[in-house]
């Protein structure tokens, strides 16, 4: 997994225990994590716990149904790390 190394990856979803692990994974493997969901608290705890394994993590809670979120979550991305590799 290490071509994601200093990709910019949005993962959505990542309140749910799957997503979690995915998020961990492209942490660990250097990718620069944006983690979405509705659920703040967890998307706050998560952050913090990637962090403290040398992460490079940003959240924003988003609801993907919501076309004006995507896009705020989009410019969000763009405005912290300069661009979306994978989404």
């Amino acid at each position: 997994m290490k071509t994601v190394e200093e990709k910019v990856v949005i993962l959505t979803g990542a309140s749910s225990r799957i997503r979690e692990a995915v998020a961990k994974e492209l942490a660990s493997n250097g990718a620069k994590v944006v983690l979405t969901a509705r659920r703040e608290g967890r998307l706050r705890n998560l952050k913090l716990a990637l962090e403290k394994q040398g992460g490079t993590v940003e959240y924003k809670v988003t609801d993907v149904t919501s076309q004006d979120d995507m896009e705020e979550l989009a410019r969000f991305t763009i405005d912290t790390f300069g661009r979306i590799d994978v989404l």
